[in-house]
Protein backbone atom coordinates (compact mmCIF):
# COMPACT_ATOMS: atom_id res chain seq x y z
CA UNK A 1 0.00 0.00 0.00
CA UNK A 2 2.66 2.23 0.40
CA UNK A 3 4.73 1.45 -2.44
CA UNK A 4 1.21 2.58 -4.54
CA UNK A 5 1.04 5.73 -2.51
CA UNK A 6 4.33 6.64 -3.18
CA UNK A 7 3.62 6.27 -6.72
CA UNK A 8 0.54 7.88 -7.02
CA UNK A 9 2.00 11.46 -5.21
CA UNK A 10 4.94 10.93 -7.90
CA UNK A 11 1.97 11.50 -10.77
CA UNK A 12 0.03 13.96 -8.78
CA UNK A 13 3.37 16.13 -8.26
CA UNK A 14 4.48 15.78 -11.58
CA UNK A 15 7.51 14.68 -10.46
CA UNK A 16 7.14 11.18 -12.52
CA UNK A 17 7.76 13.05 -15.89
CA UNK A 18 8.90 11.98 -19.32
CA UNK A 19 11.60 13.38 -21.19
CA UNK A 20 10.90 11.24 -24.32
CA UNK A 21 9.51 13.05 -27.16
CA UNK A 22 7.33 10.28 -27.92
CA UNK A 23 6.40 11.18 -31.40
CA UNK A 24 3.90 8.70 -33.33
CA UNK A 25 6.32 7.29 -35.52
CA UNK A 26 8.94 6.35 -33.34
CA UNK A 27 10.67 3.21 -32.40
CA UNK A 28 10.88 2.69 -28.78
CA UNK A 29 11.84 -0.50 -26.37
CA UNK A 30 12.95 -0.77 -22.76
CA UNK A 31 16.47 -2.13 -21.56
CA UNK A 32 16.52 -3.96 -17.94
CA UNK A 33 19.57 -6.06 -16.90
CA UNK A 34 20.63 -8.76 -14.45
CA UNK A 35 16.67 -8.60 -13.18
CA UNK A 36 15.42 -12.27 -12.71
CA UNK A 37 15.82 -12.45 -9.18
CA UNK A 38 11.74 -13.31 -8.15
CA UNK A 39 12.31 -10.66 -4.96
CA UNK A 40 10.59 -7.48 -4.13
CA UNK A 41 12.99 -4.95 -5.80
CA UNK A 42 11.90 -7.21 -9.47
CA UNK A 43 8.39 -6.73 -8.62
CA UNK A 44 8.41 -3.07 -7.76
CA UNK A 45 10.61 -2.36 -10.98
CA UNK A 46 8.63 -3.63 -13.57
CA UNK A 47 5.37 -1.87 -11.55
CA UNK A 48 7.06 1.35 -12.92
CA UNK A 49 8.36 -0.07 -16.22
CA UNK A 50 4.38 -1.29 -17.10
CA UNK A 51 2.95 2.45 -15.69
CA UNK A 52 5.62 4.31 -18.25
CA UNK A 53 4.43 1.74 -21.04
CA UNK A 54 0.60 3.80 -20.74
CA UNK A 55 2.61 6.79 -22.21
CA UNK A 56 5.77 5.56 -23.92
CA UNK A 57 4.52 2.53 -25.81
CA UNK A 58 6.88 -0.15 -26.54
CA UNK A 59 6.59 -3.08 -27.19
CA UNK A 60 10.21 -4.43 -26.94
CA UNK A 61 12.19 -5.31 -23.59
CA UNK A 62 16.00 -6.04 -23.99
CA UNK A 63 17.12 -8.26 -21.07
CA UNK A 64 20.29 -8.31 -20.62
CA UNK A 65 21.52 -11.53 -18.94
CA UNK A 66 21.46 -12.98 -15.69
CA UNK A 67 17.53 -13.17 -16.51
CA UNK A 68 16.89 -15.91 -13.91
CA UNK A 69 18.80 -16.32 -11.23
CA UNK A 70 19.21 -19.56 -9.31
CA UNK A 71 17.32 -22.55 -9.91
CA UNK A 72 15.10 -22.23 -13.05
CA UNK A 73 12.15 -25.14 -13.22
CA UNK A 74 8.68 -23.37 -14.42
CA UNK A 75 7.91 -22.15 -11.15
CA UNK A 76 10.70 -19.95 -11.51
CA UNK A 77 10.13 -18.75 -14.70
CA UNK A 78 6.98 -17.92 -13.76
CA UNK A 79 8.03 -16.32 -10.17
CA UNK A 80 11.17 -14.61 -11.83
CA UNK A 81 9.77 -13.20 -15.11
CA UNK A 82 6.21 -14.00 -15.61
CA UNK A 83 4.94 -12.31 -12.69
CA UNK A 84 6.99 -9.15 -12.79
CA UNK A 85 6.52 -8.10 -16.11
CA UNK A 86 2.68 -9.79 -16.34
CA UNK A 87 1.30 -6.38 -16.95
CA UNK A 88 3.38 -6.37 -20.07
CA UNK A 89 2.90 -9.23 -21.35
CA UNK A 90 -0.74 -8.80 -21.22
CA UNK A 91 -0.21 -6.30 -23.30
CA UNK A 92 1.55 -8.10 -26.04
CA UNK A 93 5.12 -6.49 -25.21
CA UNK A 94 7.80 -8.93 -26.51
CA UNK A 95 11.12 -9.59 -24.69
CA UNK A 96 14.34 -10.36 -26.30
CA UNK A 97 16.96 -11.93 -23.96
CA UNK A 98 20.62 -12.58 -24.18
CA UNK A 99 22.51 -14.79 -22.08
CA UNK A 100 24.31 -14.00 -18.98
CA UNK A 101 26.79 -16.15 -16.81
CA UNK A 102 24.35 -17.03 -14.08
CA UNK A 103 21.76 -18.23 -16.72
CA UNK A 104 21.28 -21.90 -18.36
CA UNK A 105 21.61 -21.91 -21.88
CA UNK A 106 19.12 -24.69 -22.79
CA UNK A 107 16.02 -23.95 -20.90
CA UNK A 108 16.37 -20.04 -21.40
CA UNK A 109 16.88 -20.31 -25.16
CA UNK A 110 13.81 -22.77 -25.46
CA UNK A 111 11.94 -20.66 -23.26
CA UNK A 112 9.31 -18.73 -25.59
CA UNK A 113 8.71 -15.63 -23.86
CA UNK A 114 12.09 -14.90 -24.52
CA UNK A 115 12.28 -15.16 -27.68
CA UNK A 116 15.84 -16.70 -28.48
CA UNK A 117 14.49 -19.12 -30.98
CA UNK A 118 16.32 -21.76 -29.42
CA UNK A 119 19.93 -20.32 -29.83
CA UNK A 120 22.78 -18.97 -27.64
CA UNK A 121 23.16 -15.90 -30.31
CA UNK A 122 20.48 -14.82 -33.10
CA UNK A 123 19.30 -11.29 -34.49
CA UNK A 124 15.71 -9.45 -34.92
CA UNK A 125 14.71 -6.69 -36.56
CA UNK A 126 11.40 -4.68 -35.01
CA UNK A 127 10.93 -1.89 -37.47
CA UNK A 128 12.25 -1.08 -41.19
CA UNK A 129 16.38 0.51 -40.66
CA UNK A 130 16.39 -1.22 -36.79
CA UNK A 131 18.23 -4.34 -36.16
CA UNK A 132 19.25 -6.28 -32.95
CA UNK A 133 21.93 -7.88 -32.42
CA UNK A 134 21.86 -10.30 -28.70
CA UNK A 135 25.46 -12.38 -28.01
CA UNK A 136 26.59 -14.82 -25.84
CA UNK A 137 29.36 -12.81 -24.07
CA UNK A 138 29.92 -15.89 -21.86
CA UNK A 139 31.06 -17.97 -24.21
CA UNK A 140 32.51 -15.85 -27.19
CA UNK A 141 33.71 -18.42 -29.40
CA UNK A 142 34.87 -18.34 -32.79
CA UNK A 143 31.66 -19.40 -35.00
CA UNK A 144 30.22 -16.52 -32.76
CA UNK A 145 32.03 -14.36 -33.91
CA UNK A 146 31.92 -15.14 -37.36
CA UNK A 147 28.29 -15.09 -37.31
CA UNK A 148 28.38 -11.65 -35.49
CA UNK A 149 30.78 -10.21 -38.62
CA UNK A 150 28.51 -11.67 -42.02
CA UNK A 151 25.20 -10.69 -39.74
CA UNK A 152 26.65 -6.84 -39.21
CA UNK A 153 27.46 -7.09 -42.92
CA UNK A 154 24.76 -8.18 -44.52
CA UNK A 155 22.33 -6.44 -42.11
CA UNK A 156 21.98 -3.54 -44.38
CA UNK A 157 20.16 -1.30 -40.81
CA UNK A 158 20.65 2.24 -40.84
CA UNK A 159 20.63 1.64 -36.62
CA UNK A 160 22.51 -1.63 -35.19
CA UNK A 161 22.28 -2.17 -31.40
CA UNK A 162 24.00 -4.50 -30.25
CA UNK A 163 23.23 -6.16 -26.66
CA UNK A 164 25.04 -8.61 -24.24
CA UNK A 165 25.77 -9.28 -20.69
CA UNK A 166 29.39 -8.41 -19.69
CA UNK A 167 30.19 -4.66 -20.57
CA UNK A 168 32.90 -3.82 -23.11
CA UNK A 169 33.33 -0.66 -21.20
CA UNK A 170 32.50 0.02 -17.43
CA UNK A 171 33.88 1.89 -14.26
CA UNK A 172 32.45 -0.96 -11.87
CA UNK A 173 34.61 -1.62 -8.95
CA UNK A 174 33.49 -4.79 -8.72
CA UNK A 175 33.71 -6.43 -12.64
CA UNK A 176 34.47 -3.15 -14.86
CA UNK A 177 35.14 -3.42 -18.57
CA UNK A 178 35.68 -6.68 -20.01
CA UNK A 179 39.08 -6.15 -21.95
CA UNK A 180 38.78 -9.61 -23.61
CA UNK A 181 35.49 -9.31 -24.63
CA UNK A 182 36.43 -5.60 -25.97
CA UNK A 183 39.15 -7.16 -28.29
CA UNK A 184 37.23 -9.60 -29.71
CA UNK A 185 33.99 -7.92 -30.40
CA UNK A 186 35.01 -4.06 -30.70
CA UNK A 187 36.34 -3.73 -34.01
CA UNK A 188 33.97 -5.38 -35.14
CA UNK A 189 31.20 -2.63 -33.92
CA UNK A 190 33.36 0.15 -35.43
CA UNK A 191 33.60 -1.36 -38.60
CA UNK A 192 30.19 -2.08 -39.15
CA UNK A 193 29.17 0.84 -37.76
CA UNK A 194 26.91 0.08 -34.75
CA UNK A 195 25.43 2.80 -33.10
CA UNK A 196 24.74 1.58 -29.26
CA UNK A 197 25.71 -1.59 -27.51
CA UNK A 198 24.21 -2.41 -23.80
CA UNK A 199 25.28 -4.40 -21.28
CA UNK A 200 24.54 -5.66 -17.88
CA UNK A 201 26.59 -7.69 -15.01
CA UNK A 202 27.76 -4.92 -13.03
CA UNK A 203 24.68 -3.68 -10.86
CA UNK A 204 24.26 -0.37 -11.44
CA UNK A 205 23.27 2.21 -14.24
CA UNK A 206 26.10 4.08 -16.24
CA UNK A 207 26.27 5.26 -19.67
CA UNK A 208 29.42 5.59 -21.20
CA UNK A 209 31.53 8.52 -23.29
CA UNK A 210 31.54 7.31 -26.68
CA UNK A 211 34.04 4.93 -27.94
CA UNK A 212 35.12 5.52 -31.32
CA UNK A 213 31.95 6.62 -32.14
CA UNK A 214 29.51 3.94 -30.24
CA UNK A 215 27.12 5.06 -27.11
CA UNK A 216 27.98 2.14 -24.37
CA UNK A 217 25.13 2.18 -21.63
CA UNK A 218 25.81 -0.80 -18.53
CA UNK A 219 21.79 -1.18 -17.12
CA UNK A 220 22.47 -4.46 -14.95
CA UNK A 221 20.18 -3.11 -11.83
CA UNK A 222 17.31 -3.75 -12.42
CA UNK A 223 16.78 -6.13 -9.95
CA UNK A 224 20.41 -6.36 -8.20
CA UNK A 225 22.22 -3.55 -6.71
CA UNK A 226 25.73 -3.01 -5.58
CA UNK A 227 25.40 0.46 -3.93
CA UNK A 228 28.08 2.86 -4.35
CA UNK A 229 30.16 0.60 -7.20
CA UNK A 230 30.90 3.63 -9.47
CA UNK A 231 34.60 4.91 -9.96
CA UNK A 232 33.57 7.41 -11.88
CA UNK A 233 36.29 7.52 -14.12
CA UNK A 234 36.78 9.99 -17.38
CA UNK A 235 34.74 6.77 -18.91
CA UNK A 236 31.75 8.21 -17.01
CA UNK A 237 29.32 10.28 -18.83
CA UNK A 238 26.31 9.13 -15.91
CA UNK A 239 26.30 7.16 -13.75
CA UNK A 240 23.28 5.69 -11.00
CA UNK A 241 24.08 3.27 -8.17
CA UNK A 242 21.61 4.30 -5.17
CA UNK A 243 19.02 1.96 -6.42
CA UNK A 244 17.65 -0.15 -8.74
CA UNK A 245 16.58 1.01 -12.46
CA UNK A 246 16.01 0.41 -16.01
CA UNK A 247 16.07 2.16 -19.51
CA UNK A 248 13.30 3.16 -22.05
CA UNK A 249 14.86 4.49 -25.72
CA UNK A 250 12.99 6.04 -28.90
CA UNK A 251 14.50 6.19 -32.31
CA UNK A 252 12.91 8.68 -34.58
CA UNK A 253 15.13 9.02 -37.72
CA UNK A 254 18.80 9.47 -37.00
CA UNK A 255 18.32 10.41 -33.34
CA UNK A 256 18.04 8.30 -30.68
CA UNK A 257 16.81 9.20 -27.26
CA UNK A 258 17.13 8.10 -23.72
CA UNK A 259 15.86 8.16 -20.36
CA UNK A 260 17.52 6.23 -17.15
CA UNK A 261 15.02 5.35 -14.55
CA UNK A 262 14.78 4.56 -10.91
CA UNK A 263 13.01 2.31 -9.31
CA UNK A 264 10.75 4.83 -7.44
CA UNK A 265 10.01 6.48 -11.10
CA UNK A 266 12.34 9.76 -11.30
CA UNK A 267 14.67 10.27 -14.01
CA UNK A 268 17.99 10.09 -13.08
CA UNK A 269 19.76 10.50 -16.68
CA UNK A 270 18.65 11.37 -20.08
CA UNK A 271 19.34 12.60 -23.34
CA UNK A 272 20.25 11.99 -27.26
CA UNK A 273 22.27 10.98 -29.69
CA UNK A 274 22.67 10.80 -33.51
CA UNK A 275 23.39 7.88 -35.08
CA UNK A 276 27.13 7.15 -36.62
CA UNK A 277 26.56 8.18 -40.29
CA UNK A 278 28.37 5.85 -43.01
CA UNK A 279 32.25 7.09 -43.41
CA UNK A 280 32.18 8.74 -39.37
CA UNK A 281 34.57 8.02 -37.11
CA UNK A 282 35.90 9.16 -33.96
CA UNK A 283 39.49 9.10 -32.18
CA UNK A 284 39.91 6.30 -29.80
CA UNK A 285 40.25 7.55 -26.17
CA UNK A 286 42.87 4.78 -25.72
CA UNK A 287 43.11 2.15 -23.22
CA UNK A 288 41.15 1.76 -19.77
CA UNK A 289 42.20 -0.45 -16.67
CA UNK A 290 39.62 -3.30 -16.05
CA UNK A 291 38.61 -6.15 -14.44
CA UNK A 292 38.12 -9.40 -16.09
CA UNK A 293 34.46 -11.40 -15.94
Amino acid sequence: MKRVFSIALLLICGLWAQSLPNRPDSFFFAVIGDSGTGLGPQYEVGKVLAEFQKTTPFKTVVMLGDNIYGSDNPKDFEKKFELPYKTLLDLGVKFHAALGNHDSPGRQTAYKPFNMGGKRYYTFKPKSGIRFFALDSTLMDKAQLEWLEKELADSGSEWKIVFFHHPLYSSGARHGSDMGMRAEVEPLLVKYGVALALAGHDHFYERIKPQQGIHYFVAGGSAKLRAGNVRRTSLTAKAFDTDRSFVLMEIDGDTLYFQAISRKGITVDSGSFERPHKGHTVADSGPVGSKQR
